[in-house]
């Protein structure tokens, strides 16, 4: 598995340089993905000294899943140039269809993972922001998901189903380092923390972190493999002891 990921990376690595030099070689905006948040990450170290020239974008504010966009020297990145629609699908309401349904039946169709951005799954209506390329394909083959009949709608751009539900969490911590708000988030000891993080089990601002005193900052994400996934809101105000108040929304 380990060199699996390692061998698609290499190659995502390939394909986003090479996209930063054809766009500087022909004058043109280049796109890779749809990347999830690990590849962005991955991606935004790649291309650190051409920032400047990136934009991320998943068809709406944020999205997980992103296309990469690499812009020409001087050109502005814009969003709106990126190859990606949203595609509604109207169901009945009674009818509860899942994230999985519906990437399912994409997946069977075809479709590349990389074509297929955040899908946000409602009450009788699913939107699922993919690559512009593949939408006449879908118009055409898709009339049923999970064996309910569903009426697709191109360029969707109607009110959005929720993307996340969070439980707020809140505590105070001696330290910013990535062992005490483990050890905070998971309600549990410090040690059993520092374990976790040694072990692999936990990825910070979506890349594996194994630095027990790494910096944990508001507005990082967190995931602690056993324990769920946190989204850090709050981490630099201090009580009265001297405690940093730790404010965080764990997805659920």
């Amino acid at each position: 598995m380990a060199s699996t990921i390692e061998a698609d990376d290499n190659l995502l690595r390939a394909r986003v340089l090479d996209a930063e030099r054809l766009s500087d070689k022909t004058g043109t905006p280049r796109f890779v993905g749809f990347l999830d948040q690990r590849e962005r990450a991955l991606c935004e170290s790649w291309l650190s000294p051409y920032r400047d020239r990136l934009c991320f974008y998943g068809g709406y504010d944020d999205a997980e899943r992103t296309v990469l966009g690499v812009f020409p020297i001087g050109d502005l990145p814009e969003p709106s140039w990126a190859p990606v629609t949203a595609l509604g699908f109207a169901y009945r309401t009674e009818k509860q269809l899942t994230h999985r349904d519906f990437l399912g039946t994409l997946m069977s169709a075809g479709v590349k993972r990389s074509s297929v951005g955040d899908i946000l799954c409602g009450a009788g209506l699913t939107v699922a922001f993919i690559h512009t390329d593949i939408l006449p394909f879908l118009l055409s083959e898709i009339t049923c998901v999970g064996g309910e009949g569903v009426r697709l709608i191109p360029d969707y751009d109607g009110e959005l189903p929720l993307a996340h539900r969070f439980r707020d969490m809140s505590d105070t911590v001696a330290s910013a380092r990535l062992d005490c708000v483990v050890a905070a988030l998971c309600r549990m000891s410090r040690g059993d923390a520092a374990e976790a993080i040694t072990a692999g089990r936990v990825t910070l601002r979506f890349l594996p972190c194994e630095s027990v005193s790494a910096t944990v900052r508001a507005g990082d994400t967190l995931s602690v493999r056993g324990c769920g996934k946190f989204r850090i809101t709050e981490l630099d105000a201090l009580t009265r002891k001297g405690r940093l108040i730790l404010r965080a929304q764990q997805y659920i």
